[in-house]
């Protein structure tokens, strides 16, 4: 009997889950629906100091969207009030938060220039300097907002040069400028690919790369950079007219110095030893 009425118990149990799990699915979107129809009613309150801090839950929550939306009728309201600044600054970073950094930066921006000694002032110089950095391209594209988000932080490295940001900013400028050298690499490669193809590419990949060096000394494509012109007075002088042949070995030969003085353990040293080599007997035949 007891294990008669343990089964039945079990029973009775999983059939009432069974009807609230429906009940559940059937009255969700009614759910849904009050929550969406009281953010309408609020959405058209003139309660301002409501809609404030409605708006101050939805951004602590992360619902970025509600809250943004709450927070642009709350600034056209209230300019010159006691919401208005950290308002400014809320609603930035809602779009920071929905991953729309052109228009964060716009806003954070507005914030540092409308109110220079705010609450904010640092940390919204900042990001808005990080929004750009976040949405700078891919090297192979054009780089006119990475140019963009570096002049951003340098700005910001002045007026704040001991900012708790510090080490963050000089992270980002960096590999920024990294990602412009790797643009230039990549347009040196090419220029090395094509040879003497309609011109001497050669020479246009040395200048191109010894350009990227002087600009960006410490650049992490530095080894690259060098071996890349390495690779191109050697190619140069291979096939170059007999009367520049010898020249431009010894000018293969002075960089082959230069790259293992600075690179002595390169990844590159075997490759790089064959074009002495080679080069060294080129010399010999002329």
């Amino acid at each position: 009997m007891l294990f008669l009425s343990s089964c039945s118990n079990f029973a009775l149990q999983n059939v009432v889950e069974c009807i609230m799990k429906k009940l559940f699915v059937l009255l969700l979107p009614l759910l849904l629906l009050a929550g969406c129809t009281q953010f309408a009613k609020v959405q058209k309150s003139m309660d301002f100091d409501y809609k404030y801090e409605l708006a101050k839950v939805y951004y602590m929550e992360g619902e970025y969207s509600q809250a943004s939306s709450l927070l642009e009728d709350v600034l056209a309201f209230t300019k010159g009030t006691s919401f208005a600044e950290e308002s400014l600054y809320m609603l930035s970073m809602c779009y920071y938060g929905m991953g729309d950094y052109v228009t964060a930066s716009h806003y954070l921006t507005t914030y540092f220039t409308t109110y220079p000694r705010g609450v904010y002032a640092e940390t919204a110089r900042f990001m808005s300097a990080k929004a750009l950095y976040l949405d700078t391209p891919d090297p192979r594209l054009d780089q006119s907002s990475t140019i963009k988000a570096i002049g951003e932080i340098q700005v910001f490295t002045e007026y704040y040069p001991y900012s708790k940001y510090r080490e963050k900013a000089h992270d980002m400028l960096y590999e920024l400028h990294d990602r412009l050298v790797e643009k230039e690499y990549r347009s040196a490669q090419l220029y090395y690919d094509l040879g003497n193809y309609m011109g001497n590419n050669y020479q246009s990949c040395i200048i191109t790369a010894q350009n990227a060096l002087n600009d960006y000394p410490y650049t992490k494509f530095r080894e690259d950079l060098s071996m890349l012109i390495l690779r191109a007075r050697y190619s140069m002088a291979k096939e170059s007219v007999r009367e520049k042949m010898i020249d431009r070995y010894r000018d293969t030969v002075d960089e082959y110095y230069a790259f293992k003085n600075e690179f002595p353990e390169s990844k590159y040293m075997k490759e790089v030893e064959k074009i002495y080599r080679d080069t060294q007997k080129a010399l010999k035949n002329k």
